[in-house]
């Protein structure tokens, strides 16, 4: 009986002996002692400063941000493309058609006797305009081409897309009249084939023409930019913003909230 009181002193409360007293002995030096808590505190700056980019990742960041930017002001160039190619197609289709089956043979009606099909050759503009003037409309064709594809390295817009579009493939559907038929020398006679009562005959290419041009009037009345901003200086459509970088940690001191202390 007398035996058994100290064996269980020993297991309970001897420092050598892996009981309760140990635990609360260990416990209570860890959180005394500063020197075993600074490991602990070093381990939280260098999972702070690792999480903190360096100036060549913020870089890295930015430059790809600055790319994807770029790749959307791409895509609208397809777009651009896209419209002007069926618009151009459209209207050399359509020329070639009613050549071959309508010219020199009474017009077809489309509405009553208000819109009809009818042949014309046009030496000037849309409406019939500048008939004596027809090199000066060759050269502005080509100039309006070579101005829109200079404006689409800067576009991102796909409203301003589908207006160029129409313009351009309106000018090469006009310009390549003037380019092979008849009479030749960049003065050829473009195919006009719709007439409408009290108005000019036209042809698919002054329509997309005169479409694409309202459309430009109105996108510049409301202030939207090639670029997809608005007048005022909004965020591209399609941009994303490059995040910031993040202020970065410094050591860890007594006290400031970080370390196991605080």
């Amino acid at each position: 009986m007398g035996g058994a009181g100290p064996a269980r002193g020993t297991a309970n409360g001897a420092p050598g002996s892996p009981g309760r007293g140990t635990s609360r002995w260990l416990n209570v030096t860890d959180a005394t002692n500063p020197t075993q808590a600074a490991p602990a505190a070093h381990a939280t700056d260098v999972a702070d400063v690792a999480d903190v980019p360096d100036a060549a990742d913020r870089g890295r960041g930015a430059g790809a941000g600055a790319r994807g930017e770029g790749g959307a002001a791409r895509r609208r160039v397809p777009l651009l493309l896209a419209v002007a190619g069926l618009a151009y197609a459209i209207d050399l289709g359509t020329k070639l058609a009613v050549v071959a089956r309508l010219e020199h043979h009474a017009p077809v009606g489309l509405i009553g006797s208000w819109m009809e099909l009818r042949v014309m050759r046009n030496s000037g503009a849309a409406f019939g305009i500048g008939g004596a003037t027809t090199l000066v409309f060759t050269v502005i064709a080509i100039g309006v081409a070579a101005v829109i594809f200079r404006l689409a390295r800067r576009l991102y817009s796909r409203p301003w897309a589908l207006a160029l579009g129409l313009l351009l493939g309106g000018a090469l559907g006009n310009l390549t009249d003037r380019l092979f038929r008849a009479p030749g020398d960049l003065q050829g006679a473009v195919v006009d084939f719709i007439a409408v009562r009290g108005f000019s005959v036209m042809n698919l290419a002054d329509w997309a023409i005169v479409c694409g041009g309202a459309l430009i009037v109105l996108f510049s009345f409301c202030g939207w930019e090639l670029d997809g901003t608005t007048r005022g200086g909004a965020t591209p459509a399609g941009a994303a913003p490059v995040p910031g970088p993040r202020a970065e940690a410094g050591p860890a001191r007594p006290g400031d909230g970080r370390g196991p202390g605080a």
